[in-house]
């Protein structure tokens, strides 16, 4: 089998991959982001990600950090809208000792208030960075339009002002609340076997009381299209083109997911890159991408280009857009569509962190898998006609965001 998964008895559950490999690779995705935060606690999910390095009930921060990597290993964290990850990278041999580490740091924090106050100025650099930075910035800009009246609707990082609101007793409450066994999923990836892989997980998250969540999150209310320009002072005109798509659950997520390759994915050969970089040669920066959540999702096509381009560039990305809500694909585009993003997936699946991670946050929201053969099959199965629809459906009366 290319997985197995298991559940412990505290709600917790567990997916293994076994895989020829020296190195070992574990994470615990908890299913609390961004959009599970309180009006009143915008940026709390994100703190609680730095905090988790500031020390347990058994270790001090400089424990906590140097633990793996005195042994040649890593220990880090992420933060999205909708979930919490904490991974480590070490040596076969060290693979319990990052699972101790994970389960220490997610159910024993103490969230010190002196570590905290420290670390808020790093947090208020990290902002500093992300606002310098407009080709970043723009894309929070646009989802916080997108989903305008939500928890979806504002960004990860938080402000200053939020920020010094909130000290231990805030990080302990959201954590109780958000921070349940049933929204959590230990992933590995190892050359052990799943048995062992399933007994380490017990072993080190098996005591951790069982605990559920008690709230529902609230799909985002529809939101009419827009057009804004922001002046910035930018040596470019940022911009992005997008809109709302269907969230993890909805089978016309594959299909709209192959399109979005088609239309703007990393390949030189995208439409959007051979129409304004190759052929046109007015951006360097242009691509499209998908996000799906659990209820709704985004697509969006963002570009960089000189000033004086950006109506031309806009104008070309719309020619597209019509192109492929109006045209079918000929079956010989359709197949070398296929093949080429079934070969990307099958390279990013060579990765055996990044594959460990998505296998995990996908039995999180899906309570199951599937393979990577189930997957090539189901995207195989696409037709010409479904493209169609998706683009229909999606790449129509879509809104804008721009930077200058």
């Amino acid at each position: 089998m290319e997985f197995y998964t298991y559940r412990l008895p505290n709600g917790i559950r567990g997916i293994h991959r076994q895989v020829k490999t020296t190195v070992s690779y574990c994470g615990l995705v908890i299913g609390a982001g961004s959009r599970d935060e309180e009006p009143r606690q915008y940026g709390l999910a994100h703190f609680v990600e730095h905090a988790f390095f500031k020390g347990t009930q058994r270790r001090k921060a400089w424990q906590v950090n140097c633990r793996l990597e005195n042994l040649g290993g890593e220990l880090n964290a992420f933060t999205t809208k909708e979930d919490t990850t904490i991974h480590a990278t070490t040596l076969r041999g060290d693979f319990n000792k990052a699972a101790e580490l994970i389960a220490d740091i997610a159910f024993h924090s103490t969230f010190p208030d002196k570590e905290l106050e420290r670390e808020k100025e790093v947090i208020y650099d990290e902002i500093n960075t992300y606002k310098d930075t407009p080709s970043e910035l723009i894309f929070d800009a646009f989802e916080d339009l997108l989903f305008s009246g939500s928890e979806l609707g504002h960004n990860i990082l938080g402000s200053k002002s939020s920020l010094t609101r909130y000290n231990g007793d805030a990080m302990r409450s959201f954590v109780g609340r958000t921070h349940t066994t049933d929204q959590m999923v230990f992933t590995s990836v190892g050359n052990f076997s799943p048995k062992r892989a399933e007994a380490v997980a017990l072993r080190y998250f098996g005591d951790a009381p069982a605990t559920t969540r008690h709230y529902e999150r609230v799909a985002p209310a529809s939101v009419a299209p827009f057009e804004r320009t922001v002046v910035k002072h930018t040596h470019q005109t940022h911009c992005i083109i997008g809109g709302r798509a269907y969230g993890m659950e909805e089978d016309k997520r594959l299909p709209l997911s192959l399109l979005i390759n088609i239309l703007g994915g990393p390949c030189a050969n995208s439409l959007l890159n051979v129409e304004l970089r190759e052929k046109h040669g007015l951006s360097y920066n242009i691509e499209a991408g998908y996000t799906p959540y659990n209820d709704c999702g985004n697509v969006m096509i963002y570009f960089s280009s000189d000033h004086s381009n950006e109506e031309q560039c806009i104008s070309l990305i719309d020619e597209q857009l019509k192109r492929l809500r109006t045209t079918t694909l000929s079956s010989r585009q359709l197949a070398m569509a296929k093949r080429q993003f079934i070969a990307q997936l099958a390279i990013s699946g060579e990765g055996n962190e990044n594959y460990m991670l998505s296998a995990g946050k996908s039995l999180l929201n899906h309570d199951e898998i599937d393979t990577m053969e189930q997957v090539y099959a189901k995207i195989n199965a696409l037709t010409a006609a479904q493209l169609q629809e998706v683009a229909e459906e999606v790449l129509d009366n879509m809104s804008r965001l721009i930077y200058k």
